[in-house]
Parts: structure tokens; C-alpha cells; sequence
């Protein structure tokens, strides 16, 4: 059975500012309306789909990674730096105004308007590239945990402020 991704939800302060934020940084065409939401499309019909919190809500953040070109990567970048926005080549932002070159590709985080964790990559890392094995992915309301083999390798937080190798 193939299964696809194909859009998500992305809770935002202000759908408008976030789906621009998203479009002009990424180089993508405009969001267009879609029900109560501003779809963004990515590659092979995948979208965010922006939706507007009510006023007083708290946006909990979460972390979105798009894996890049080296290309696009260099031109994200230049637009990061050129706002001005803060980034750090580590989730735990431990590292600012670098960039990371794991598995030997550039990667970078950084925060859209609501507060949401980005993470622009060249080359894939993480769990998936573990090897040959079965690999299971628990979630929990505070985490992610990943095994191969009944061995468990890594455990993240959702408030992202950890990743821990077990």
C-alpha cells in the first residue's frame, strides 16, 4: 500500500501573516482560500493549511522540517539572514546564527510568526535513516519515541526542547 502526506493544519496568531511568511520565505506561489483555511502547496499536492486561532488562544508550537534543495537551501537562508530572524543549526537552539552540516547536508531551525519550530534540510536525517530493521514510532501527548528492533533509540518532547538518544 502506498500512503502519501497530503496536508496538515497549522494553527496560527494570524493565518494571513503566516501563510505569507511561509510563501515569501520558500519562494512558493500565494496561499489560496480554502474553506476557513490558506492552503500553501508544496511538492506532490501536500499543503499547510493555515487556520485562524481565536483571539486570546495560545498557539502550542510544533515543528515542521521540509527537506530542500542545496539551491533552495542557499536562497531560504539568504532570506533568513536577510529578516534578521533568529536560527540555530541545533533544535535546543544551543547554537545561533549557525547552521549544521549533518549527514553531510545543511540544515538550519528557526520560528515563523505563531512560533512553530522550522527546520530546512538538504540532505534527510533522523530516525528514518536508522538502517535496515523494523523501526516504530510511539506518540505520546508529550513525545515521540522511536524503536528498531524493540530497541528504543531516541525520545523527543513536544515542546521541543529535547531530544534525548536512550
Amino acid at each position: 500500500m502506498a500512503i502519501t502526506f497530503n496536508h496538515t493544519i497549522v494553527h496560527s496568531t494570524d493565518r494571513s501573516a503566516a501563510a505569507t511568511f511561509y510563501t515569501e520565505l520558500f519562494g512558493l506561489p500565494p496561499a489560496q482560500e480554502f474553506g476557513h483555511f490558506l492552503a500553501v502547496e508544496l511538492n506532490h499536492g501536500v499543503s499547510l493549511d493555515f487556520a485562524q486561532m481565536p483571539e486570546g488562544t495560545n498557539v502550542v508550537p510544533q515543528h515542521y522540517a521540509f527537506l530542500v534543495s542545496e539551491d533552495e537551501f542557499t536562497a531560504i537562508y539568504d532570506r533568513i539572514r536577510e529578516r534578521g530572524l533568529q536560527h540555530w543549526a541545533d533544535p535546543r537552539a544551543q547554537h545561533p546564527g549557525e547552521i549544521n552540516h549533518n549527514d553531510g547536508g545543511r540544515g538550519v531551525y528557526f520560528q515563523d510568526p505563531s512560533g512553530h519550530y522550522l527546520e530546512i534540510i538538504t540532505t534527510p536525517y533522523g530516525p528514518h535513516k536508522l538502517g535496515y530493521g523494523l523501526v516504530t514510532f510511539a506518540v505520546g501527548v508529550d513525545g515521540l519515541a522511536v524503536s528498531r528492533d524493540g530497541e528504543w533509540l531516541y525520545y523527543a518532547t513536544m515542546s521541543h526542547d529535547s531530544v534525548y538518544r536512550v
